[in-house]
């Protein structure tokens, strides 16, 4: 045999392949006789299949390393990092399974077995008059720390509920006044603007703030009752570090400052503008008791033994309310388009109206109305907020620890139609002093904010038969709304 190099390319060759192909094998210029290819040709095939079982082994436990990882910081990060899509141990032992009239969500556009879906969930609808409301001495067990910060009375002669609270900061080091006590005025709002999302509170809010003697938190929207004093910034995010009630307090201090005013002006250390008031407007105040699953214990039968209002009321049991709402049919559109991220579509809301509707329904076969309006697993599943336009629902457990006399509810409808009317109406509720025609046309006649983005406004508007739909739905909601406040245009009835 001449000298020659052979080469052989291992990959993808077989036994017979070998004399056609270059191997990766490197035999140098030596004779090779016929006894030594065969041995090559012989080894070659054992060589190829230890290699691949290397590769499977490695590979196999590659992935079980993985899997062990995210197991394990799962399991050491708890629930309170875990999704909390994932039903808590305090409500299903699993998702809610669809009704008897689940369908398949590819053809949600079936409107008589849609219909039925309606009709199941309104024939189970019922009001309860009352709840059990938690006695005081639950309400401090379960929060110690925010009633030992806020006292039970506060400071006469201002309208405001402010206090003073010692200052324990190091504001010296001038040491002869190291003995001194320091104090400084802590507020809570006189008055909430609690909801409801895409119902106009945030222009409510930016034009009540013109008012000279009205003054907010430093942003919009703390959500410190529902949300932050549980830890909770995003629900997709899990749970942070709980907000203190500190915390929470501190972002009156501006407010208090302009209360308190200039002291050295003001010699007998009473605030020298007692008649300032505070509001604060988190629309997620009249609604979302989400976060009560993973920290109170279910003694309730799948409804929340403690709810928002039960702990303000026991601060405050003379706080006042604004409520503004809209056709809740048209505040899910608008809820959908304001939170939607990507694919946005009329057809897009359909679906994912329909698939809220089977389960809202299939947890109605098994629990009560109540319990699934307040249950966080549904809520967490359902792909838009049905629960949100359950306006009555809310509100009658909101009357059950406050008088009507404290809640204003306003219609978004007449805001829209009458600025100046529901803002003269807002002014006599807080009680607030007369003001110039200058401020009150700057007040009523700006533009309205937080209004539907250019991009949304394309989209168009809902399918008909998505707003027939809905308008089944809340229709029994909405009558007893009517009801309650009196007031037949809370039905929104009116053909568009």
């Amino acid at each position: 045999m001449t000298q020659m190099d052979y080469k052989y390319n291992l990959l993808g060759s077989t036994v017979n392949d070998y004399n056609k192909r270059p191997l990766l094998l490197q035999v140098d210029s030596a004779p090779m006789n016929l006894f030594a290819i065969l041995e090559v040709k012989r080894e070659l095939p054992k060589r190829w299949s230890n290699a691949t079982c290397k590769i499977r082994l490695y590979s196999f436990l590659f992935g079980l390393a993985i899997m062990f990882v995210i197991m394990a910081s799962y399991i050491l990060t708890g629930d309170k990092k875990g999704l909390l899509l994932t039903p808590s141990p305090y409500h299903f032992s699993s998702l809610v399974s669809p009704g008897p009239f689940a369908f398949n969500l590819s053809s949600v556009k079936d409107y008589a077995h849609i219909k039925l879906v309606v009709k199941s969930i309104t024939s189970k609808v019922e009001f309860r008059s009352s709840r059990q409301i938690p006695a005081l001495k639950a309400l401090v067990q379960s929060d110690p720390h925010m009633f030992s910060v806020i006292p039970h009375k506060f400071l006469p002669g201002i309208k405001n509920p402010c206090w003073y609270e010692e200052f324990t900061g190091n504001l010296t080091s001038d040491p002869y006044r190291t003995n001194l006590k320091l104090y400084r005025l802590r507020c809570l709002p006189y008055f909430y603007i609690m909801g409801q999302p895409k119902c106009g509170t945030t222009d409510l809010y930016d034009r009540l703030r013109l008012h000279p003697d009205v003054k907010f938190t430093t942003f919009k929207e703390p959500h410190w009752w529902t949300r932050k004093r549980f830890g909770i910034i995003r629900l997709s995010e899990g749970f942070h570090d709980r907000y203190p009630v500190g915390d929470y307090l501190d972002l009156f201090d501006q407010a208090a400052y302009q209360i308190q005013g200039n002291l050295t002006a003001n010699t007998n250390g009473s605030p020298s503008h007692p008649s300032i008031i505070i509001g604060e407007a988190s629309a997620s105040t009249m609604w979302d008791n989400n976060a009560w699953v993973y920290f109170y214990d279910n003694t309730t039968e799948g409804e929340p033994p403690f709810l928002i209002q039960d702990f303000i009321h026991a601060l405050q049991p003379d706080a006042r309310f604004i409520v503004m709402l809209r056709d809740p049919v048209e505040r899910l559109y608008s809820d959908y388009l304001y939170f939607g991220i990507a694919n946005k579509s009329a057809e897009d809301f359909h679906e994912k109206v329909s698939e809220s509707l089977q389960l809202f329904e299939g947890c109605l076969t098994e629990y009560t109305m109540r319990s699934c309006v307040y249950n966080t697993t549904i809520n967490n599943a359902m792909p838009v907020r049905l629960q949100v336009g359950l306006y009555i629902v809310y509100l009658m457990d909101w009357l059950t620890v406050f008088s009507k006399e404290q809640i204003l509810v306003l219609r978004l409808e007449d805001h829209a139609n009458n600025r100046k009317y529901t803002m003269h109406k807002v002014f006599d509720f807080l009680s607030l002093g007369p003001i110039t025609k200058q401020i009150e046309s700057e007040i009523t006649k700006s533009p309205a904010s937080n209004t539907r983005r250019p991009a949304d406004k394309s989209l168009g508007p809902m399918l008909t038969i998505t707003k027939e739909i809905l308008k089944d739905f809340y229709m029994p909601f909405n009558e007893k709304l009517a009801k309650v406040l009196r007031n037949d245009s809370f039905l929104w009835d009116s053909k568009p």
